[in-house]
């Protein structure tokens, strides 16, 4: 995983409900449409927008730049946004890193009208997760599950404030609610009690019911109780299969900047401005651009190579906390220091037809990964690539100490792609779930690689002097599964440990015979064959 300090990101931004970017969101099954009111990944390098109540804060390196509250002395509060947000949901990021005695907890605020009145969802060091309100000296918790809270491990938790209904969600999944009306308003909030943390990428979102507002608004009009007269649902781009077309987190499937502006860049500066537009967009690449870092690329973008020569070398790109990303016929080469494509955080990102490459002549760490998938996310498609002379090829999930974040997620397809003269990482999947089928690996050493229990299904794929094509064993404290069938090991010998579950994604799929996929491959991936 590259270093994310080396990323140009923006600082925080905020917006009132009537000139927000309308984005679809999804809780508890049910959609509801939102605004996202404000954003911040402390890229700027400072918390300016921030005040700050208790304890020592200070935006500081943690792979990216994070909000850090290092005192463990007293209670300490951090608090953005505006003071009449009513219904909305806060999500965050969050690291405990050390707890001062007992019941000492690290969360989200939501609904703050001063430093000691808020509605909160915490970690505790007793190993739970809880909704609380405060009012005053007074604190109840009003709800209290169970939960794996991990003291330096990173935590995603969203606290929803809709009405006098309160969700809170650990790690994507919905674990407590609750019922209170004393604070109908208030704004937004990064709590510490007697307990030093990190924070980093807070989203606030209108989540359904009346959308936040700074001004009072008039009456609104009663949708139609089936739901507000909205476009046809999104298609599933020609050509999309496997995990990137499913449906979760609040989307369909990947349609990236379909419907938006198309917008061609020649150079670095043109890319970095249309790549970080909050706008649906697809971003025409003309040419090879050489970019000296890794560039951060928002929600709802295609970034699409033109002809069969344009792309990227030097640097990379990136996604953390995004979703809805189509990343096709590019080249991407040399990326030195970070990853050619990172995916953290991130949902329904499609990597497609692109060709991938640095050299094995450079010390193994000179270069980082072609595409490294990390932080919980989720619904990503990687087909009919090339990726060829690397080291450290394709990672999904980060460390073996992330298994609170990443359990459940980390759902990938790889199909037809080249993978040639590779070291490993053909994928290596930690704690995830991922379908390799159809893909021709040529002069590798590691292929496919399941650790720390992830669930790997692999078949239909053709190996030419490889030396371990799969393994479930080695580089991690735990083994992972495989299922294997199907596939052509050309004499490559596989050290399957554990014998998997994962037999049946949850998609439909074109399955070529083996006897095919070397000509398939060969013929079909990489750049200019769209």
């Amino acid at each position: 995983m590259i270093p994310r300090s080396r990323l140009r990101r923006g600082g925080l931004v905020a917006a009132a409900a009537g000139t927000a970017t309308a984005l679809l969101v999804a809780f508890g099954g049910g959609f509801a449409y939102a605004d996202t009111l404000l954003a911040d990944n402390f890229e700027s390098g400072n918390s300016n927008s921030w005040s700050k109540s208790g304890g020592s804060w200070s935006v500081t390196g943690d792979g990216s730049q994070v909000l850090r509250q290092s005192s463990t002395s007293s209670d300490a509060r951090a608090t953005a946004g505006t003071a009449t947000w009513t219904n909305y949901t806060v999500q965050a990021r969050v690291k405990p890193t050390a707890f001062n005695g007992t019941d000492r907890s690290v969360g989200l605020a939501a609904r703050a009208q001063t430093s000691s009145s808020y509605y909160a969802l915490v970690l505790s060091n007793a190993g739970r997760l809880e909704l609380r309100e405060r009012s005053g000296g007074t604190q109840a918790v009003l709800a209290s599950v169970a939960a794996t809270v991990t003291v330096g491990g990173w935590h995603t938790l969203a606290l929803e404030v809709n009405g006098s209904s309160l969700r809170g969600w650990l790690n994507g999944t919905a674990l407590l609610s609750a019922s209170d009306s004393s604070l109908p308003t208030g704004r937004v909030g990064l709590v510490t009690a007697y307990a030093s943390g990190s924070f980093d990428d807070v989203t606030v979102t209108g989540a359904g019911g009346t959308p936040p507002t700074t001004t009072p608004t008039a009456t609104p009009t009663v949708p139609p109780t089936t739901g507000p007269p909205t476009n046809p649902p999104p298609q599933t781009p020609a050509g999309l299969v496997g995990y990137g077309a499913v449906s979760g987190r609040g989307l369909a499937t990947t349609t990236g900047g379909t419907g938006g502006t198309v917008v061609t860049v020649t150079d670095a500066a043109g890319f970095e401005t249309q790549a970080g537009s909050r706008e649906t967009l697809v971003i025409q690449v003309s040419g090879i651009i050489t970019l000296d870092d890794a560039v951060y690329v928002r929600s709802n973008k295609t970034i699409v190579g033109i002809g069969a020569n344009s792309g990227f070398t030097g640097g990379g790109l990136k996604m953390s906390g995004q979703q809805n990303i189509i990343i096709r016929n590019l080249k991407l080469s040399f990326p030195v220091g970070v990853d050619a494509i990172t995916v953290q955080n991130s949902h329904h990102v499609w990597i497609d037809h692109n060709e991938l490459w640095s050299d094995r002549a450079h010390d193994i760490d000179y270069y980082d990964g072609l595409i490294d998938i990390t932080h919980a996310s989720d619904f990503i498609t990687v087909s009919w690539n090339i990726l060829r002379d690397h080291w450290k090829t394709s990672l999904i999930g980060h460390d073996d100490d992330n298994v609170t974040e990443d359990t459940g997620h980390l759902t990938v397809t790889y199909h037809h792609n080249h993978w040639s003269n590779l070291d490993a990482r053909g994928p290596s999947v930690r704690f995830g779930t991922a379908h390799v089928y159809n893909n021709y690996y040529s002069n590798v050493v590691n292929g496919v690689h399941s650790r720390m229990s992830a669930q790997v299904l692999v078949e239909n794929n053709v190996f030419r002097n490889t030396g371990t094509p799969v393994k479930t064993t080695t580089l991690s404290v735990q083994d992972g599964y495989a299922v294997e069938r199907g596939n052509d090991f050309g004499g490559g010998v596989n050290n399957i440990t554990q014998v998997g579950s994962f037999t049946t994604p949850p998609y439909t799929y074109p399955l070529d015979p083996t006897s095919s996929v070397i000509a398939a491959v060969t013929s079909g991936a990489g750049t200019g064959r769209i």
